[in-house]
């Protein structure tokens, strides 16, 4: 029981393990005796959540209680004294973003500090190594290391002091409700985003979920589950990590194969956390934002941004984009902004230079989308076309976004384009059958139409309860042996 208490690097609480949910019926039932009294629910779920995140994290659970703390009294001080109020937000901001600038841009910086000086800088972790000695009382000099989920709670942190600056929101006035807020447990380390404005009125309110709710809740999580593992983790264990991997061992279709296989692992990997998590919260009586709208039906860069990642898109739109100057101010100035937001987007999942280009490239091609449609407009009888360029030129920055290198990316690109080997494409197929069943029914899934997805999900909540857990039963059993390729830790951990 102690051991399982303590922090172990190798067994993160990952929804894809049996001890999340252990922990997550432990949670829940204590939740059932005391759902009543708002107070101890928010106590409660704070408490969870902070284990949750010391069990994923560590001894970095303490920076999340700094921020509590510190984005608590920001939010109070803004409120109290409209007046200072644009200095007590200035000082929120750059105390959450420097987290952000130490734990994952620190190395970029001394990169750039050496090239230029030529003085070598050594960089450890003094702050982790500082937290860790008043923890452990053995302080050591370490590599820094990304905590989980920093920069989707620090996002959400800005999101809440900015719309108190803005008069959208009033500060809370509990920090447990705060706290919890700011730590629940399922969307804390891969999103979605919550802003305060939509997840904060419910906090005061009772506790209640209709019977069709818990079935659809059970419905996100099933699908959540069958996303992550049959999905995202056999095809990336099996197929995609060795295409990457060594690119030149492989013909152009087979890396084809793999750039197809990774767009569909990425977008199962993440928006399968995302449905679980909405699933576990709908539990608890609480409704989160979907994250994702099918987004490999976008028929343009613009719409694909609409669907994909939605409250990171939205987030930047309302706290970058707009305070830029939108499109207000023109149109070369829309298609800078468009551009800057875009690189900043893409640096904001890591301090490489190849998440920089991934976000130029993005960014290039809102531009040109606007372009294109404010000269020709649009014509929605060539929308299952435009479906399939947005799509592969999609996919054709996710090389750059997956690759462990620009060599690597240029290898596969080379691949493609000048050993396809197209006589083989038969003997390619039968060899990997599995695998290309698997995207196959993944991709037509994805591309089924909305109504009647919500309509197969809505006879699922209204099933008998017997018969959802007969399928859950069933479920279980086939994820069981799917898991047996090995799981693996959720992509947007890392971000």
């Amino acid at each position: 029981m102690i051991n399982w208490l303590q922090f172990d690097a190798n067994q993160p609480l990952l929804f894809t393990r049996p001890s999340f949910w252990i922990f997550f019926v432990v949670v829940f039932a204590v939740f059932c005796l005391i759902h009543k009294r708002l107070k101890w629910r928010s106590v409660w779920l704070l408490l969870a959540s902070l284990f949750f995140y010391y069990k994923s994290s560590g001894f970095y659970f303490i920076l999340l209680i700094l921020s509590v703390l510190a984005n608590y009294g920001f939010g109070r001080a803004i409120a109290a004294n409209r007046n200072a109020g644009k200095r007590w937000l200035a000082v929120a901001v750059v105390f959450n973003l420097a987290w952000l600038v130490y734990y994952k841009y620190v190395y970029l910086f001394a990169g750039w500090f050496t090239q230029l000086t030529g003085v070598s800088v050594s960089v450890h972790d003094w702050l982790g190594d500082s937290l860790q000695a008043i923890v452990s009382g053995h302080p050591q000099v370490t590599d820094i290391v990304l905590p989980v989920g920093i920069s989707f709670f620090t996002f959400q942190a800005i999101s809440y002091v900015t719309d108190i600056y803005r008069r959208k929101i009033e500060p809370l006035t509990s920090i447990f409700d705060f706290g919890f807020y700011l730590t629940f447990f399922p969307q804390l380390v891969a999103g979605p985003i919550v802003r305060a404005a939509d997840f904060v009125p419910q906090i005061s309110r009772p506790f209640f979920i209709y019977r069709e709710e818990f079935g659809q809740g059970l419905f996100f999580i099933i699908n959540g589950l069958v996303k992550k593992i049959i999905v995202a983790d056999y095809i990336s264990v099996n197929f995609v990590d060795r295409i990457f991997d060594s690119p030149t061992l492989y013909s152009g279709f087979e890396n084809l194969l793999g750039v197809y296989g990774y767009a569909i692992q990425i977008y199962c990997d993440f928006s399968g956390y995302t449905d679980i998590a909405i699933g576990i919260a709908l539990w608890l009586g609480f409704r989160l934002s979907v994250n994702f709208n099918s987004p490999y039906k976008a028929d343009c860069p613009t719409d694909f941004w609409r669907r994909w990642h939605i409250s990171l898109s939205s987030w930047l739109r309302d706290y970058l984009y707009i305070p830029l100057g939108g499109n207000r101010k023109g149109r070369v100035r829309t298609y800078v902004n468009l551009f800057l937001v875009m690189l900043i987007g893409g640096l904001w999942h890591g301090a490489n230079l190849k998440f920089v280009i991934w976000g130029a490239l993005h960014g290039l091609y809102l531009i040109v989308d606007k372009l294109f449609k404010s000269i020709f407009g649009t014509n929605s009888r060539l929308r299952p076309l435009k479906i399939f360029l947005t799509f592969n030129v999609v996919a054709f920055t996710w090389i750059v976004f997956r690759a462990d290198s620009l060599a690597t990316a240029n290898e596969i690109l080379n691949q493609i384009f000048t050993a396809f080997n197209a006589n083989h494409i038969g003997e390619y197929l039968a060899a990997y059958w599995q695998i290309v069943a698997i995207m196959v029914v993944a991709y037509v899934i994805h591309w089924l139409p909305n109504s009647f997805k919500n309509w197969y999900r809505g006879q699922f909540a209204i099933m008998p309860m017997w018969l959802q857990v007969a399928v859950t039963v069933v479920a279980v059993f086939v994820l069981v042996q799917f898991s047996q390729s090995g799981l693996q830790p959720f992509i947007y951990f890392q971000f």
